[in-house]
């Protein structure tokens, strides 16, 4: 007999040679039929892994994050095996899983390239795979047999050389954890024999998977895209094919109504339909240009943080768009971020120059610009700074992605004694902001040290993370860890917000940095009369602005609320002979401060009003004979579910000013205009 231990601590005693399958059998048949792999002593297992005495072990089922990952891993196997059955000689490349889905890239004999209609017909050769109910068999084999197991799959082979050995590949290691662990001998595979004949398809992979593909099924291929092999524009392009797999037919469905409400939302269909920004093929991919209503909200945004900053403490600077390499060699982005750098401009004067891909550096040059006491900490610098960073052309993506981007920077230099009263203090500064603008349901995600790119002993990086721990535990939010996600001068909290339809999007940022003020030699004099190091901490606020902007707009499908909206009220007079009170209307909404724009009567009422309804305006005022003579408008609020007739002008103007004022808007605000209450 055996004995493992369970989550809960209880244990639980099985024959010789059970396996995880075995376990959850004696737990449950509910169980039983849920599981899709195991947690063995740590390690992701099958669930046909034989148990060790004294193991400890969780069972993995369909419905967790950890689960649905397995389906998806398990389910871009099957799209690899089908692909390869349509199109013999097909060269396989990745399929890992991803959020909610999973990929797999692929080279055509030929050059061939898919279509969208392929997808269909793909489908259909997977669920007859499904329908087999082929077993998922791992076989280990030395790196030798692996590459010739390989053999006639050249990508399969690169990964193979490239990260076992003493000297791996670190960055292809990255991109094919999910086939091979980095410096080994050995390589695993899966093979899925067909119960005809035996044979089958084999995948490189660490697993674990589901024990056959009679476990998949709720499954939908979405799109195919180009990728370059390893995302290096000098090697080959790939085809790829996306895809989600959920644990039911009901999860698959919600899913794919999330799909459709995020297309709906797409801020690059907004932006254009909107007219608040685009990319200009003259100046180049991820460059934004704001147009004038776009550039009025971003101005909102801007300005409201600027207040906030001022409110805070903060003092602003202005800094530079370039500097000499030498101030990127001395910070060591040139070691650690260089591959994200724009190529340096070598000027007549012999010196290279780079674009900024990061404030930070400048900022310590305000602080070291000369010596500094212990009196003038904390010192909190902020800056919207634009700054460029080389994305490859397959990871641009509208605002969310780009190649020029300004962040709303700031940095804290502070003595240690003060360092966790500022983080805690920088933490609700930037939740607080984040609710101003309508986001509510938030978590933490802390990034701790990245192995081999980071700088600094391990005794600063355990002091600095745990110091980060211990803020985001006090802040009452749920936080997860992201190991090695940290930057290589220290580790981080992310602010992760979740959107209206359930999205999470990483927002803010706050680093903890021993490091730099060590490179750049920062000090201090303190009480003691002696010098001293101070603290800094980075903090991101917004992100980018661009970013942010683009959540924002994702967040509200486009219906922001009234104090960002470029414009806040139009004014529709019925026919000519109302123009004039019209200009009344407008003239008392302007005194308020509200941003009101007016349509001549020159086409038909029904016409305009749908026309203004496109461009989400949070109040469609109506004026007609009963108006003027009363004093009055016809309210149209966005959302609404009928017009109110008969408005008092004043109360308008009052009410739209007052839900300005508290950062509302028609939906949220309830009925915030006054109705008609006359007899």
């Amino acid at each position: 007999m055996i004995s493992v231990t369970l989550p809960d601590g209880s244990r639980r005693e099985l024959d010789d040679g059970a396996t995880a399958a075995d376990l959850a059998a004696s737990i449950g048949r509910r169980l039983a039929k849920a599981a899709v792999a195991a947690m063995v002593d740590g390690a992701p297992s099958d669930l046909s892994t034989r148990l060790p005495d004294g193991a400890r072990v969780s069972v993995i089922t369909e419905d967790s994050d950890a689960g649905r990952t397995v389906l998806r891993h398990s389910t871009a196997h099957v799209l690899a095996q089908a692909v390869v059955a349509l199109w013999p000689g097909a060269h396989y490349a990745i399929g890992p899983a991803i959020a909610d889905g999973f990929y797999y890239d692929f080279e055509l004999p030929g050059g061939a390239t898919f279509s969208d209609d392929d997808l269909a017909r793909i489908e259909e050769k997977m669920r007859a795979i499904v329908a087999e109910d082929q077993p998922f068999e791992r076989h280990e084999h030395s790196v030798d047999e692996g590459l010739a197991l390989f053999s006639d799959q050249p990508f399969k082979r690169e990964i193979i050389e490239g990260v076992s050995g003493a000297a791996p590949d670190a960055e292809l290691s990255a991109e094919a954890a999910a086939d091979v662990a980095p410096n080994v001998s050995s390589v695993s595979a899966y093979r899925n024999p067909r119960a005809n004949d035996g044979a089958g398809f084999v995948d490189l992979c660490l697993g674990p998977h589901v024990p056959s593909t009679g476990h998949l099924g709720h499954f939908k291929l979405l799109r195919v895209a180009g990728a370059y092999w390893r995302g290096d524009e000098r090697r080959p392009q790939l085809q790829r094919i996306y895809g989600t797999a959920w644990e039911s037919d009901q999860a698959l469905a919600d899913h794919l109504h999330r799909l459709e409400e995020a297309e709906r939302r797409d801020h690059r269909r907004i932006g254009a339909e909107l007219d608040l920004f685009s990319f200009p093929t003259e100046i180049g991919s991820g460059l934004a240009v704001f147009h004038p209503k776009g550039a009025t909200i971003r101005r909102l945004m801007e300005e409201y943080s600027r207040q906030r900053h001022i409110d805070g403490g903060y003092d602003f600077v202005y800094t530079p768009h370039i500097t000499k390499s030498a101030l990127f060699e001395e910070s060591g982005h040139l070691d650690w971020f260089a591959e994200g750098m724009f190529p340096p401009m070598q000027l007549e004067d012999g010196q290279q120059y780079h674009l900024k891909p990061m404030n930070c550096p400048f900022h310590i040059l305000v602080y070291r610009s000369r010596q500094r006491s212990y009196r003038e900490l904390p010192m909190r610098l902020f800056e919207f700074g634009t700054v460029y960073r080389y994305e490859k052309s397959g990871v641009v993506h509208g605002l969310t992605r780009v190649r020029g981007m300004t962040q709303d920077d700031a940095h804290i230099f502070c003595t240690r004694e003060q360092m966790a009263g500022e983080l805690q203090s920088v933490l609700r500064f930037v939740l607080s902001v984040l609710r101003d603008f309508g986001l509510e349901d938030f978590f933490l995600e802390l990034s701790t040290k990245p192995e081999g790119k980071a700088v600094g002993s391990d005794a600063e990086w355990q002091e600095a993370t745990e110091t980060l721990r211990s803020v985001a535990e006090d802040a009452g939010l749920r936080f997860v860890m992201d190991e090695g996600g940290g930057a290589f001068y220290g580790p981080k909290i992310s602010v992760q917000a979740r959107d209206a339809i359930g999205r999470n999007w990483q927002v803010s940022t706050i680093q903890l940095d021993f490091q730099l003020p060590q490179r750049f030699g920062m000090e201090y004099i303190g009480a003691d009369n002696e010098r001293h190091r101070p603290i800094m901490i980075h903090r991101a606020l917004f992100g980018s602005v661009e970013r942010f902007f683009a959540i924002l707009l994702e967040h509200y499908a486009g219906a922001l609320p009234t104090w960002l909206m470029p414009v806040q009220v139009v004014v529709l007079p019925v026919r000519d002979g109302h123009e004039g009170y019209a200009g009344h209307v407008v003239a008392a909404l302007a005194a308020a401060g509200v941003r009101v724009d007016s349509d001549a009567a020159d086409e038909p009422l029904n016409g305009r009003i749908r026309r203004w309804k496109l461009e989400k305006i949070p109040y469609i005022l109506v004026v007609g004979d009963d108006d003027m003579a009363a004093g009055s408008v016809g309210v149209n609020a966005r959302g609404g579910p009928r017009p109110d007739r008969g408005v008092p002008l004043d109360a308008l103007v009052a009410a739209v000013a007052a839900e300005i004022e508290a950062k509302g808007s028609p939906e949220r605000g309830g009925d915030s205009v006054p109705a008609d209450t006359g007899g």
